[in-house]
């Protein structure tokens, strides 16, 4: 049987289909979890240079599927290696998390690099040996950040519980901001027609830091910029599967999915379960979107909501997961539980 007639039951979910079980994946699920992620990070010296480096790259982006029966393998990356292939400075300091020079309206116009897609290369390698490792029937996930959430970053230089450096310079600066989401829409489509080229089967968009905006903002920020990215990959990829992770998205959440063109819509853990069921169309997929907490804490408080979430989207294509990604300190062993439970019931 030759690996293109095997079904994978996430990629069916994605595109539409019902599964006789939800397909499982974790956000975060290659990370700081797992003690053999924390070895080859020790290795790899700093974080991007894990990210660039195929080999190590590819390793930890396996390594989760090796311990639990999980439906896809996601990309090991980051979003901010877009900004780093634009030609800013990108850097991940100890215990800081990501540190960028900001950019203004004065600088962003020098932002652009004839080789964007060649500082990428790394990447695509690794998604290619990712997809020589992987099992027929696994999925294979690439990823990149939404225009908002990447910028976000880019104009503070580092993440902000409100992102209001970033909000202020859309107000004061809408032409230098217009410009940025422009840039960067551009280079989301490049760089997501590259995955895929390099064998990703579906792809995600982390509109993270989507939960400050007011309804105006929102429809200019986050779904004009989504919608533009997948209409602009479809161009190239005809029918690409894209699910879109639109965390904080509240009562905005159909109006994303109407407008965006999105396949499956992740809920992050905020949402009521029966909200989303009311509020997207009939038969729209889901991904999603148990507390990561929850995960930490186990037992049969995980267990009871893990079913609720179940029960609550068996009418429709759903593809499990947590509503944010996973944090360090969970117990390998709630992990395994909770794969369990999803694929055995």
């Amino acid at each position: 049987m030759s690996p293109e007639s095997v079904a994978k039951p996430l990629l069916g979910a994605v595109r539409g289909e019902r599964q006789a079980r939800p397909p499982i994946w974790i956000m975060r699920q290659a990370g700081r979890y797992l003690p053999e992620y924390r070895a080859v990070r020790e290795k790899a010296g700093g974080f991007l240079d894990l990210c660039y480096t195929p080999e190590l790259a590819a390793e930890v982006t396996l390594q989760p599927l090796r311990r639990f029966p999980l439906d896809a393998a996601i990309l090991f990356s980051d979003i901010l290696v877009i900004p780093d292939a634009l030609g800013q400075n990108v850097r991940f300091e100890v215990g800081e998390g990501p540190r960028l020079d900001p950019v203004d309206a004065e600088t962003i116009d020098r932002l652009g690099k004839a080789d964007f897609l060649g500082h990428l290369a790394p990447v695509f390698e690794t998604l290619r040996r990712v997809k020589a490792g992987l099992a027929p029937e696994k999925t294979l996930i690439g990823f990149c950040g939404s225009p908002w959430t990447v910028a976000t970053y880019m104009l503070a230089g580092r993440g902000t519980t409100d992102q209001a450096p970033a909000r202020l310079f859309a107000l004061r600066h809408p032409e230098a901001f217009e410009t940025l989401i422009d840039l960067l829409v551009a280079s989301s489509i490049d760089y997501l027609v590259a995955q895929f080229e390099a064998g990703a089967d579906v792809v995600q968009l982390f509109e993270s830091w989507a939960l400050n905006l007011d309804e105006t903002a929102f429809r200019a920020q986050v779904i004009e910029p989504n919608r533009r990215i997948v209409e602009g990959v479809r161009a190239r990829v005809p029918n690409a599967p894209i699910i879109g992770f639109p965390r904080g998205a509240a009562g905005m959440i159909a109006e994303y999915v109407a407008k965006t063109g999105v396949n499956l819509v992740g809920l992050d853990y905020a949402t009521p379960l029966d909200f989303a069921r009311k509020a997207l169309p009939s038969g729209f997929g889901v991904q999603g979107n148990l507390d990561p907490l929850r995960v930490v804490a186990g037992g049969a408080q995980m267990e009871d909501r893990a079913r609720e979430i179940i029960a609550a989207f068996a009418d429709r294509p759903h593809v499990f997961n947590l509503g944010h990604g996973i944090v360090p300190e969970t117990p390998i062993a709630h992990v395994e539980r909770l794969v369990s439970l999803v694929k055995e019931g």
